[in-house]
């Protein structure tokens, strides 16, 4: 990634520099549409390829007009990475063609605070996997036998489970707090009512941008031609109705309330020049899951809790690059039984856990199943997330003065009904 600067003044601290160029739909007014971000900056895609900026790339006519990106994506690679490259030289200092015309950089420039961000994407359908072997082995060391906290199959597929897409929110969304059955260890019979044990999940997801037939299978080396981008992944947890639930079956009521999702998509591309080794494999994977080369991220991530009139705590600060098994890993072992895949498909990582407990990705770990509370700013504990809490995730990559991020997803946790 050479060096490059932006005539759009952008703080050195900005997620969204002229490296990174990510993709969004937002709301101004009555008006929806596709956009890209640059410092505190949404620009307006549709208005540029009114004036003709993309004349030179074949894109359909009113493509930025639409309510998600799930038409921009399907394009193709060839096409969303020219239009993002075009937007590089388009904001680069050294380009004149926007930057000369006072009227199109007024117009295509739109401040953050006015406008709202929306689902960048319809999501077809959702994966969660089960990836962090740092996650996993404190779950199982909590809930099973320390001396086995993986399951005999955890070091040889990518595990994994379909959720649901339908509640699947852009951050800014609040949750109600859900209710489901549980069963508390000293009692003969389940209750119902609101969890007592809500948590988070710090998580990333893929997004996928081709559609693939029944019977196809992607392979490891093919797996990024299929992937379009990131966001940051909340996936939302009741914990108490998880453990009366999962057996024989895994999460159901526990899981499919709400998962919140940050709005910007961050390219593949955008990333390539943070990657980094993935650990090491032990045992050897099966052929099919080979993927050499570096395929984890290096991208820095926290997590902040915000009780209600109250200020940010920071909880966790970990990181992407963690995952035992990376996004080749899993894509290929996703569709090897020929599973079809469709664009705009998000597939989240699983709670992303470091190898200290304050890198930890859920209240269950940093909080070690209710017996180490965590003190927040204003003198109150946290075991689990309460009413009137925010939660924050925020991400970012940073290498040799280039800072790509994703900026944040937050959700405000309200009562049950």
């Amino acid at each position: 990634m050479k060096k490059t600067t932006s005539w759009v003044e952008i703080d050195p601290n900005s997620d969204f520099s002229i490296y990174n160029i990510p993709f969004g739909v937002f709301k101004k007014g009555e008006q929806i549409g596709a956009g890209s971000a640059i410092g505190e900056f949404v620009i307006d895609l549709n208005y540029l390829q009114s004036k003709g900026y993309f004349a030179s790339i074949e894109l359909p006519t009113g493509i930025f007009r639409q309510p998600t990106l799930n038409e921009f994506i399907g394009l193709g690679k060839p096409i969303t990475n020219a239009v993002r490259e075009g937007l590089i030289t388009l904001f680069s200092n050294d380009n004149q063609e926007l930057q000369s015309n006072e009227e199109d950089k007024a117009n295509c420039l739109i401040p953050m605070a006015d406008v709202e961000m929306l689902m960048p994407v319809k999501v077809p359908n959702y994966t969660d996997f089960y990836s962090s072997i740092e996650h996993a082995t404190n779950v199982g060391t909590m809930f099973r036998d320390p001396d086995n906290a993986l399951l005999p199959n955890w070091k040889h597929i990518p595990v994994g489970y379909h959720g649901r897409p339908s509640s699947i929110i852009v951050s800014g969304t609040p949750i109600k707090r859900p209710k489901g059955q549980t069963k508390a260890l000293d009692a003969t019979e389940p209750s119902f009512g609101p969890t007592q044990r809500l948590d988070f999940e710090l998580e990333m997801a893929f997004v996928t941008s081709q559609n693939t037939n029944l019977g196809e299978s992607i392979s490891t080396q093919e797996a990024e031609d299929y992937i379009f981008g990131f966001v940051l992944f909340n996936d939302w947890s009741a914990r108490d109705v998880q453990v009366w639930e999962y057996v024989p079956l895994g999460p159901f009521l526990s899981k499919n309330f709400g998962s919140s999702v940050s709005p910007w998509i961050i390219t593949l591309e955008a990333l390539e020049y943070i990657k980094v080794e993935s650990p090491a494999q032990d045992p050897k994977v099966l052929p099919y899951l080979e993927a050499g080369g570096k395929k984890n991220f290096d991208i820095n991530l926290q997590v902040s809790i915000q009780p209600q009139e109250s200020e940010e705590n920071i909880v966790s600060n970990s990181n992407f690059k963690y995952m035992y098994w990376n996004i080749n890993q899993q894509l290929a072992h996703h569709t090897v039984n020929g599973c079809n895949i469709e664009v705009g498909d998000m597939y989240a990582s699983g709670t992303i856990s470091g190898p200290t407990p304050d890198s930890y990705g859920s209240m269950l770990e940093l909080a070690w199943k209710g017996t180490k509370p965590i003190k927040m700013n204003d003198g109150t504990e946290r075991k689990f997330i309460n009413d009137g809490d925010t939660v924050i995730m925020r991400g970012y990559a940073e290498k040799d003065g280039k800072r790509v991020g994703f900026g944040e997803v937050k959700t405000l946790i309200l009562p049950a009904d």
